[in-house]
C-alpha cells in the first residue's frame, strides 16, 4: 500500500499548509473535514465495492507509472528550458556583432555622400551662373518682343482707325493692351512712358470716334430708316474691350434714345397717362422692345444685356412718373382703381421676373450666383405670346390678385417689385376700402344674426348648437384681404391690414355676440316675483312632511334664449381658435420686420370673456332655478318630524329643472365638450355653497338632521352624475368635477352629522366638530350650535371649549363619537343604502 500513502502525505501536506493560514475554529474544522471528505471520496471512486479491493495491485501499478511518466515529463521540460537560455545568449551576441558592423557600414556611407556632394557643387557652379544669364536673357527678348508689338501695334493702330477697320482693331488692341501690363513697373522709362500715353490717347480717341458714329447714325431721320451694319457690330466689340465707363454712357444714350417716345407718349399731361390706362404702356413697351431685339439685337452684344437694360430704365421711368402723377391726383384714387393698376403691374413684373435674370441689377457676389445657377431664362418666342394673352386681361378681379412666383430662383427677382412699389404710399386707400367693408359686414351682421337667433330650428333640443354664418363670412373676407394684401406689401400696409382685423374682432365679439345674449330684464314676469309666488305656495305646506312639498320648474331663461347663449357660445369658440390660426397666417406672410408687433391676445381675450359670459348666464340660470327649493327648504318645520322618509319635495325640484336644463346644454354643447364640463364644474362651485348656507339657516332635530342628511346624499349623487344626466350614453363624469362635487357635499354632510351628534359630553362634540370638519372656523362652529338649538349657556361653554382648538392650529387626534350617536349615524346610512333616488 506504498501509493495510498504517498496519497494520504499529500493530504497531510495540504492540511499542514493550511495549518500556517490562522483561521478561526469554526473555520478550521470545516476545511479539515473538507479534506477528508475529499481524501475519503476519493478511494471510495477507486474501490466502490469490497469485491474491487482484489484488484488494488493492478491499482498501485498504474498510479506508479502515471508517476514515472510525470517525472520524466517534468525532467524534459527543464532540459528545454535550459537549451533555450543558452540560445537565447548566442543570438544576442549574433545580433550585438552585426549591428556594430551596420554601424560601420552607415558612417561609410554618410563620409562618402558627404564628399559626392562637394563635387556635384563643383560640377554645376557653372551650370547655375549659365542658368541665371539664360533667364535675363529670356527676360530681355521678352520684353524687346513686347516693345517691338508695341511699337508696331500703336502704329498699326491709328492707321485701322483713320480707316474705322473696328474688325481688325480688335484683337490689336487686345494684345496692346496685355502688353502695356507688362511695363507697369517700368513706366519711369521715357519710351515707355511716351507709349502709354499714346495708348491711353487711342482708347480715347477709339471711344469718341465710336460714340459719335452712333450719334450720326440714330440722330434725326436715320434713326427710322438706319439698318444694322457689321461696322457698328464691330465698333461695339471695340467698345466692350475699353473702359467700362464707355460702354455704360454708350448704352445709357442709346436705351434714352429708345424711349423718348415713350416718355413724350406717356407724358402726365396726356390722357393715357393716367393709372386707369397703365396696361397701354406696358403693351407699348413689349412691342416696342421686340421690335428692338429684331432690328439690333444682332449688333449689340449678348453681354451688353441690351434688352435688360432697356427693360430696367423704362421701369424706372415708368415709376417715377406714376409716382408724380398719382401724388398729385391721389383724390382721385378709388380702391378699384388701384387694384387695377397693381394688378396690371404685377403681371407685367413676373413676366419681367421670367424674362430677365435681373443681372444688370445685381451686386457681383449674386451675379457669379446668378451665372451658375441662372435657369430662368424664357425664349423669345414665350415673350412674343406673353402680348396677346396680356392685352386681353381687362376684367378686374378685386377679391384676388393673380400672381405667379418663380420657385426656381434661388434668391428673388429685382424685378419683383420694381415698379408696383410706387403704389405702396396709397395703399391706405386699400386698407380704408377693406376697413369700410367691414363696417358694413358687421352692420350686416348685426342684423342678420337677431333673424338667425330666432329661427325654430334653433331650439330644437336634439340638435347641437349652430356656429353662427356670419362668423364664417368675417374671416372668409380676412382670407381673401390677407391674399390681396400680400400680394400687394408685406410690410407696413399688411401690418395695418391686421390691425384693422384686430378692429372688427372686437367689434364682432361686442355687437353680434355680446349684445344678443339675453338680457336680465328680458324674463316675464320678474324673478323676485317668480321666487315670491313659489316661496309662499311652498310655505302652504310648512307644517306638513317635506316628501309632499311640490316645486315647480322654474328657470331665467326661455329653452329657445338658452339655445342662443348655447350657440353664441359655440361661435366665440370658432372665433378664438380661427384668430390664433389668423395669428399665425399673419405672422408667416408679413414680413421679419413687423413680425413681432403681430399680437391677437388681446382679442383672444375678449372671446374668452365672451365664453366665461355664457357658461356664467347658463349657471346662474340653474341657480335662480334652484332657488325657490332652496328657500323653500329653511321653511321646513324641522325641527317637528317625527321619522325620517323618502327625499324631500324640494330635491324632486332641484333635480327636475337639472334633468330640464343640463341635457339641453349638454346637447348643444356637444361639439364644445370642454366648456359643458367647466358650466358644469361653475355651477357645482357655486350651488354647493350656497346649499351648505342654506342648511346652517335650518333648525334641527336629530330626526330633521336625518331626513335633511338622507336629502343631501340624494343631491350628492345627482350632482355626481350631472354631466350625464338623462342621457342614454352612461359615460363617467371628468375627475375634476367629480372632486369639487365630491369636496362640496361631502363637507355638507359631515355638517348634518356633526349636528346629529349630542352636545354632551361637550368634549367629544368639540372633537367630533374638529374630526368632520377640520378647515372649519368658530363662525362654522356657532352656526352649528344654532341648528341645534342650544341655550345660550351651552353654546358658551361649547364655545369656549373649541376656542382653544383653532381650526387653523389643530392637526391632530380626535376622540370617537359616542355608542349611541355612531348608532344613529349608521342606521342612516343603511337606510340611504337602501333607497333609490331619482
Amino acid at each position: 500500500m506504498p501509493n495510498i500513502s504517498e496519497e494520504d502525505e499529500f493530504y497531510d501536506d495540504l492540511s499542514n499548509d493550511l495549518e500556517l493560514i490562522k483561521f478561526s475554529a469554526e473555520v478550521q474544522n470545516a476545511i479539515e473535514q473538507e479534506i477528508y471528505a475529499i481524501k475519503f471520496d476519493y478511494i471510495n471512486s477507486l474501490f466502490p465495492t469490497e469485491q474491487s479491493l482484489s484488484n488494488i495491485d493492478n491499482v498501485i501499478s498504474d498510479m506508479e507509472a502515471k508517476v514515472q511518466k510525470i517525472d520524466s515529463e517534468i525532467r524534459t521540460v527543464v532540459r528545454q528550458q535550459t537549451n533555450i537560455e543558452q540560445d537565447g545568449r548566442l543570438a544576442l551576441l549574433d545580433a550585438q556583432k552585426v549591428i556594430s558592423q551596420l554601424m560601420t557600414q552607415v558612417r561609410d556611407i554618410k563620409c562618402k555622400a558627404e564628399s559626392s556632394e562637394e563635387m556635384v557643387k563643383e560640377i554645376t557652379k557653372d551650370i547655375k551662373q549659365l542658368d541665371c544669364a539664360k533667364r535675363n536673357l529670356t527676360t530681355a527678348i521678352t520684353a524687346l518682343n513686347h516693345l517691338h508689338m508695341l511699337v508696331s501695334g500703336v502704329d498699326s493702330l491709328k492707321n485701322l482707325i483713320k480707316n474705322r477697320q473696328y474688325g481688325d482693331i480688335v484683337n490689336p488692341l487686345q494684345g496692346i493692351l496685355e502688353v502695356i501690363k507688362h511695363f507697369s513697373n517700368y513706366k519711369n522709362i521715357p519710351q515707355i512712358n511716351e507709349l502709354s500715353s499714346e495708348v491711353r490717347e487711342i482708347q480715347v480717341t477709339l471711344a469718341e470716334q465710336i460714340t459719335a458714329d452712333f450719334h450720326n447714325v440714330f440722330s434725326g431721320s436715320n434713326n427710322k430708316n438706319f439698318v444694322p451694319n457689321w461696322q457698328l457690330a464691330e465698333a461695339c466689340s471695340v467698345v466692350s474691350i475699353l473702359d467700362p465707363k464707355v460702354k455704360k454712357e454708350l448704352l445709357k444714350w442709346f436705351v434714352d434714345l429708345q424711349l423718348s417716345e415713350y416718355v413724350h407718349l406717356f407724358h402726365e399731361a396726356e390722357d393715357v397717362a393716367w393709372i386707369d390706362k397703365l396696361d397701354r404702356r406696358y403693351a407699348w413697351f413689349k412691342k416696342h422692345l421686340l421690335n428692338i431685339e429684331d432690328k439690333f439685337g444682332v449688333m449689340f452684344p449678348p453681354d451688353w444685356e441690351l434688352s435688360e437694360q432697356m427693360t430696367v430704365e423704362f421701369c424706372n421711368i415708368t415709376r417715377n412718373e406714376m409716382s408724380r402723377i398719382m401724388a398729385k391726383r391721389k383724390n382721385e384714387i378709388d380702391v378699384k382703381l388701384l387694384l387695377f393698376a397693381i394688378q396690371r403691374t404685377k403681371n407685367f413684373e413676373n413676366l419681367l421676373c421670367r424674362r430677365f435674370s435681373g443681372i444688370t441689377l445685381l451686386s457681383e457676389e449674386k451675379k457669379q450666383l446668378l451665372k451658375l445657377t441662372n435657369e430662368n431664362q424664357i425664349d423669345k418666342l414665350q415673350f412674343e405670346n406673353e402680348i396677346d394673352t396680356f392685352s386681353q386681361k381687362q376684367d378686374i378681379n378685386v377679391d384676388s390678385l393673380n400672381s405667379q412666383k418663380d420657385t426656381e430662383n434661388e434668391f428673388e427677382s429685382p424685378f419683383n417689385g420694381i415698379i408696383s412699389q410706387c403704389f405702396y404710399p396709397f395703399l391706405y386707400v386699400y386698407i380704408n376700402s377693406v376697413d369700410r367693408n367691414l363696417y358694413e359686414l358687421i352692420e350686416r351682421f348685426t342684423s342678420d344674426t337677431k333673424l338667425e337667433l330666432d329661427r325654430e330650428d334653433l331650439t330644437c333640443e336634439t340638435t347641437p348648437a349652430i356656429v353662427l354664418s356670419s362668423s364664417a363670412d368675417l374671416f372668409l373676407f380676412y382670407k381673401k384681404s390677407l391674399v390681396q394684401c400680400k400680394e400687394l406689401s408685406n410690410e407696413q400696409p399688411m401690418l395695418s391690414l391686421a390691425n384693422t382685423f384686430q378692429k372688427y374682432l372686437r367689434e364682432y365679439a361686442s355687437k353680434v355676440l355680446h349684445n344678443n345674449l339675453p338680457k336680465l330684464n328680458n324674463v316675464t314676469p320678474s324673478t323676485s316675483a317668480i321666487v315670491s309666488s313659489i316661496t309662499r305656495e311652498l310655505w302652504d305646506f310648512a307644517g306638513a312632511s317635506p316628501r309632499n312639498l311640490i316645486q315647480s320648474d322654474v328657470g331665467k331663461y326661455t329653452t329657445q334664449e338658452l339655445s342662443r347663449i348655447c350657440c353664441i357660445l359655440s361661435t366665440a369658440e370658432y372665433c378664438l381658435e380661427t384668430t390664433q390660426q389668423l395669428e399665425e397666417k399673419l405672422k408667416e406672410k408679413i414680413s421679419d420686420t413687423f413680425k413681432k408687433k403681430i399680437n391677437m391676445s388681446q382679442e383672444q381675450d375678449i372671446f374668452h370673456n365672451v365664453i366665461s359670459t355664457c357658461i356664467q348666464f347658463l349657471v346662474q340660470d340653474l341657480e335662480i332655478a334652484c332657488e325657490p327649493a332652496l328657500t323653500a327648504m329653511n321653511k321646513i318645520q324641522w325641527q317637528n318630524l317625527t321619522s325620517v322618509g323618502d327625499q324631500s319635495s324640494y330635491v324632486n325640484a332641484i333635480i327636475s329643472h337639472l334633468k330640464l336644463v343640463v341635457p339641453l346644454v349638454r346637447t348643444k354643447l356637444s361639439s364644445s365638450r370642454k366648456y359643458f364640463t367647466q358650466f358644469c364644474i361653475k355651477f357645482a362651485n357655486s350651488f354647493i355653497p350656497k346649499f351648505i348656507q342654506h342648511i346652517y339657516k335650518c333648525k334641527l332635530s336629530t330626526v330633521g338632521a336625518e331626513q335633511l342628511l338622507l336629502d343631501t346624499h340624494s343631491l350628492k349623487i345627482v350632482l355626481q352624475k350631472l354631466p350625464s344626466i338623462d342621457s342614454q350614453v352612461n359615460r363617467e363624469p371628468p375627475s375634476s368635477y367629480t372632486k369639487v362635487v365630491l369636496k362640496g357635499m361631502t363637507k355638507a354632510e359631515n355638517i348634518l352629522k356633526v349636528v346629529m351628534t349630542p352636545h354632551e359630553p361637550n368634549t367629544t362634540f368639540v372633537d367630533q366638530f374638529l374630526r368632520l370638519l377640520p378647515e372649519s372656523d368658530i363662525l362654522e362652529f356657532q352656526k352649528i350650535l344654532d341648528m341645534k338649538c342650544l341655550k345660550t349657556t351651552e353654546k358658551n361653554n361649547l364655545t369656549s371649549l373649541f376656542q382653544p382648538h383653532n381650526p387653523s392650529f389643530v392637526t391632530g387626534s380626535h376622540t370617537s363619537s359616542p355608542k349611541h350617536d355612531t348608532s344613529n349615524v349608521r342606521k342612516l346610512d343603511n337606510l340611504i343604502k337602501h333607497k333609490k333616488f331619482g
